[in-house]
């Protein structure tokens, strides 16, 4: 270090300023600047920390204001459960620091503006509730969910490319893949939208009627062809000695139809979606004869897919779509998420059901038609899980009643539509829990196991059957 003496004080020294400006020795200069830089460091850690707590509390403002959106009936909702709770159950729906992991950059999206199918149905739960709490916001889509009618206008607003993407019955991408009903157009299943979550319903004049082996001659509604609502429908009268064919009718009708047609004495019950069975109770026009679950537990119902097309010219804007409902599909599993859902998806725009109704059915705490209170956590659940076996069983089944003729490549069909192996990559860069063992498992379907490796063999164990 140079010195040079201050003439006015000649007993202390004078040091050179150091390049940076600053008044201090060069030497000096590394520790000065590496604590400045440690101070603004923490200064900025405190103000990120403030906009993230600030952000976070905006979100869930946010969120509170649109499930309540007059001021009175926000002010009781906090006041009866107390802010932290309140925040702590939007939280768990909404959490802020996976949604902003979620929305780290993923490539550009070829595609943002979508338009999604939806059947207003509790099945659909997943692919609803990601609209209004932000998560394919978060993705960067601008999505419209369009309430459609039914199936067959699914269908076909699939394959003229209307919809890019939509709610399924999980059997209807098989269908559509192999030009069952329609020209054959390759579709996929990206996730399972809901297990279990369906019942059979039958009138109330048939209280005092309950077993299956007197229904010959009744009327039921199922709500499409290629459905597992008429898949086991048939399985059950099978089982119990009836021809599905032949001992009685089974009609398709429309979800939304079901309860009217029901009231009109036009069927004697159906096998249908909720909140169908929990709104003929509501009724009183019907009763819950037995959930789909006590036939097979874990069952699959309806699926979020889209086309073959549009996932190849498409691939970021399909992993964000997939990113949104697999996010979405996580929360509506965790039960102390279900009366909250069940408030966001009751409204015109989505189910347009009471709301006591929708949350019967997610909580599974519901009125029977018949006098009681049951509570069945599971009666309605969203693992989003497209295991391949399950489709090979849709096929059989297909089979069996005679819609599809002739040999059946099962293992080739199930692989190239239910996307298995896609499904663990998203829910992996998720952080979720990702299922292990193969894409094949083996289910029991009132009593009976299902092994996907011997499709034929299974087949051959049904004497009431309609194959040539």
């Amino acid at each position: 270090m140079s010195e040079f003496f201050d003439p006015y004080n000649a007993d202390r020294p004078l040091m050179l300023k150091c390049s940076c400006g600053r008044d201090h020795s060069p030497a000096n200069h590394h520790a000065e600047v590496a604590a400045d830089t440690a101070a603004a460091t923490l200064r900025a850690r405190s103000e990120t920390a403030e906009f993230e707590a600030y952000s976070q509390a905006f979100i869930e403002a946010t969120l509170v204001k649109a499930l309540f959106p007059h001021d009175q009936e926000r002010r009781n909702f906090l006041r009866a459960v107390g802010k932290k709770t309140a925040m702590a159950a939007i939280a768990s729906v909404l959490p802020v620091a996976s949604l902003q992991a979620m929305a780290q950059d993923k490539g550009p999206l070829e595609k943002p503006n979508l338009k999604i199918g939806f059947i207003p149905i509790t099945c659909a739960t997943p692919l609803i509730m990601a609209h209004p709490l932000g998560f394919y916001s978060k993705q960067g889509l601008n999505v419209e969910v369009t309430k459609t009618a039914g199936w067959a206008l699914i269908r076909d607003k699939m394959i003229n490319k209307e919809y890019d993407a939509s709610h399924f019955l999980s059997p209807m991408p098989l269908a559509i893949s192999m030009g069952l009903g329609a020209n054959a157009t390759p579709m996929n299943v990206a996730t399972i939208q809901n297990v279990n979550g369906q019942a059979i319903t039958l009138s109330l004049k048939h209280k005092d009627n309950r077993d299956p082996k007197n229904w010959k001659g009744f009327k039921f509604g199922v709500p499409f062809d290629y459905s597992m609502h008429n898949f086991l429908l048939r399985y059950y009268l099978a089982e119990n000695g009836l021809n599905p064919d032949t001992d009685v009718q089974i009609r398709v009708i429309p979800p939304a139809e079901m309860v009217a047609n029901l009231r009109a004495g036009n069927i004697d019950g159906f096998l249908g979606p909720d909140p169908f069975n929990q709104r003929a109770v509501f009724d009183e026009v019907g009763f819950i004869h037995m959930l789909t679950k006590d036939l097979w537990n874990g069952h699959p119902c309806c699926a979020f897919g889209t086309s073959t097309e549009f996932i190849q010219k498409n691939p970021n804007t399909f992993a964000a779509l997939y990113r949104a409902v697999l996010t979405a599909a996580a929360m509506a599993r965790l039960p102390g998420n279900r009366e909250l859902i069940a408030k966001v998806i009751s409204p015109t725009q989505y189910l347009n059901q009471p709301e006591a109704v929708i949350s019967q059915v997610l909580t599974g705490k519901f009125a029977d038609g018949l006098g009681k209170i049951q509570n069945v956590p599971d009666r309605a659940d969203f693992d989003p899980m497209p295991w391949q076996s399950l489709a090979v069983w849709m096929l059989t089944q297909m089979k069996r009643w005679g819609y599809i003729k002739g040999n059946v490549d099962y293992k080739q069909i199930a692989e190239k539509v239910f996307l298995i192996t896609d499904a663990r990559k998203y829910m992996k860069d998720l952080g979720q829990t990702v299922p292990p063992g193969p894409a094949y498992i083996k289910h029991k379907i009132m009593g009976k196991e299902f092994d996907a490796s011997k499709p034929e063999e299974y087949l051959k164990t049904f004497p009431i059957h309609k194959m040539s």
